[in-house]
């Protein structure tokens, strides 16, 4: 009775660990890191003209925690204005969504994945094509869009989320 009862110990033991080792680790929702304003500057390269310096600001607000959120990215120069929108689902490590530029009026899909703090995406409408990468760590944040042949070629932004 005794070694039934210690192979069912043992049993029970290892299912545990077996369970412990294949189920997935509760992860922090990693849209609810992004919640917030953030500022910072950068540059813009439009396809006809020269690099210029930019100022921005990010809102981001989650509005399923850790599954879904909205964007609203705007950044100046003294030639340039662009003001881009987005809303993102995201389902375990993978994105899907929508954008809209208003100053360009240019808009379409995005889809890509998101992993420890890095957003990698595709962004697509009917004459625009770009990258997207977004590194997230701790209050910083660096936002890389690059669209070779597009009418903004490369916006290159080093953020910081502000505190209230």
């Amino acid at each position: 009775m005794l070694l039934k009862i210690s192979v069912l110990r043992m049993g029970v033991g290892a299912a545990c660990l077996a369970l412990v080792g294949f189920s997935p680790l509760r992860a922090e929702p990693v849209f609810d890191t992004l919640a917030g304003a953030w500022s910072g500057i950068g540059t813009m390269k439009p396809s006809d003209g020269p690099r210029e310096k930019v100022r921005c600001k990010v809102a981001y607000n989650v509005t399923r925690p850790g599954r879904s959120l909205t964007l609203e990215l705007r950044c100046a120069s003294d030639a340039y204005k662009m003001v881009l929108s987005a809303n993102i689902e995201q389902s375990g490590t993978e994105l899907s969504g929508n954008w809209f530029e208003s100053e360009y009026r240019q808009g379409g899909k995005v889809y890509g994945t998101n992993k420890d703090g890095l957003i990698e995406a595709r962004i697509e409408g009917n004459t625009v094509a770009a990258l997207v990468t977004i590194q997230t760590r701790s209050n910083h944040q660096s936002f890389l869009m690059e669209a070779p042949g597009s009418w903004m070629s490369e916006v290159a932004i080093e953020l910081n989320k502000e505190t209230k």
